[in-house]
């Protein structure tokens, strides 16, 4: 006979990644406990180096866990680069630091969301637990409020009603080149663009160096890399890369097997996030549940702490008001200035990192000699000399403060 347990939590999280944890950080800060389910049974790290530029930075300042890191990794010596804080950390170090500050418990592993439902409430009853999920172990638990932090393919972003996910037509491989006697790079990204590709090397510490590549999709070398054999994609990349400086096929081959990685590149239309159903009541969701985007500015991860930030905010404002209780009627208004700030940057960041790939790759790599061409002077000229340095807006970004009045 299957054991059925049942819960109330106040707030739950679903998904332990940067966002999950840090929206947890942001509400512990302003004295709310929450409940991180984690579907994985231990930290889930999908890939072995993040890029964080300055907007992530002030958000771990308000999160207070900047210091942590910013001892550790350097920002990239070039002027360009120095400008946007631009460092490049270890995604478990981050994933670490953020866990090391929530209380024991916070995160629960092995708990896989299988539905959400709302209860009938009445609208004054702020003592209601109007949201119930279900967990794949039989666990029910009640609770006020839901966060969906689960990733592009989001179960709380369906249930909401968001469009899915679209394949942007490209794809990604990533790893880690390891060096014991120290690799000898100086300490900046180099980074390559060709038709229909854009790879760099961005050295993490004297021994690491993070590569990554994307590329226009090609159906038969990507049903290849789909099987996630490393020695695979090493060699496909290695390929891909051959007539580039020696340091960068070195950096392949020194390749930890077990950071190496693929993926298809996918994004959320940004007119979805705009015109769709971002929250329900006290329900809503953060990170790439919420805005899935191609990395090609680097925003993914520091888009989620931006959102946990604000999240964050908004709801200490709220129990600040309340006296330190969560007020499920005024959380709902709370909730909606959250997603009303955030759904117009994420849709912009979304819009600039899929044009930002789309013109360094020179479009959908036409043949014609025209129309190549043109790309490289969109990408070289346009892009490079006036579009990128006045990016700086997105890369410089402040999130704003957490509320203290505990």
């Amino acid at each position: 006979m299957e054991h059925v347990v049942v819960m109330r939590k106040e707030v739950v999280i679903v998904g332990g990644g940067v966002a999950g944890l840090a929206t947890a950080l942001a509400l512990k800060r302003v004295g709310v406990t929450s409940l991180v389910l984690e579907k994985a049974n231990e930290l889930r790290v999908s890939g072995p180096g993040l890029t964080l530029f300055s907007n992530a930075w002030i958000a771990l300042e308000s999160l207070g866990v900047a210091h942590k890191l910013t001892s550790i990794y350097k920002p990239y010596e070039r002027e360009e680069w120095m400008a946007t804080g631009l460092r490049t950390v270890h995604r478990r170090a981050l994933l670490e630091a953020l866990l090391e500050e929530l209380p024991t418990g916070t995160v629960r592993f092995s708990s896989k969301l299988l539905s959400v439902e709302k209860t009938k409430t009445t609208r004054h009853d702020n003592d209601s637990f109007g949201v119930i999920i279900h967990l794949e172990d039989a666990t029910t638990i009640h609770t006020k409020v839901l966060i969906g932090c689960d990733g592009v393919h989001s179960l709380v972003s369906k249930w909401l009603g968001l469009g899915d996910v679209v394949n942007s037509g490209r794809c990604a491989m990533r790893g880690l080149g390891v060096f014991p006697q120290g690799h000898g790079l100086n300490h900046e990204m180099q980074q390559f663009v060709d038709i229909g590709r854009r790879y760099g090397v961005l050295p993490i510490n004297n021994e690491e160096v993070y590569w990554f590549m994307s590329y226009q999709s090609i159906p038969d070398k990507d049903a290849e890399m789909a099987k996630g054999d490393p020695k695979v994609i090493q060699k496909i990349m290695l390929e891909s890369v051959s007539g580039s400086p020696q340091a960068v096929t070195d950096v392949i081959q020194q390749s930890d097997m077990q950071s190496i990685s693929w993926v298809p590149l996918s994004f959320r239309y940004p007119w979805d996030l705009i015109l769709g159903r971002v929250s329900d009541g006290t329900i809503t969701v953060a990170g790439d549940a919420m805005h899935p985007m191609t990395p090609d500015l680097g925003q993914g991860g520091c888009s989620a702490l931006e959102d946990a930030v604000v999240l964050g905010r908004y709801i200490g404002n709220s129990c600040i008001r309340n006296g330190g209780m969560i007020s499920a009627e005024d959380l709902e208004v709370e909730i909606e200035k959250y997603v009303k700030e955030r759904r117009w940057r994420t849709a912009g960041l979304i819009t600039a990192s899929y044009l930002s790939g789309w013109v360094q790759q020179c479009g959908i790599g036409s043949s014609s000699k025209g129309v190549e061409w043109l790309m490289k002077f969109l990408r070289d000229t346009v892009y490079y000399k006036i579009v990128y340095p006045r990016l700086g807006g997105f890369l410089r970004y402040d999130c704003g403060k957490l509320p203290t009045g505990f």
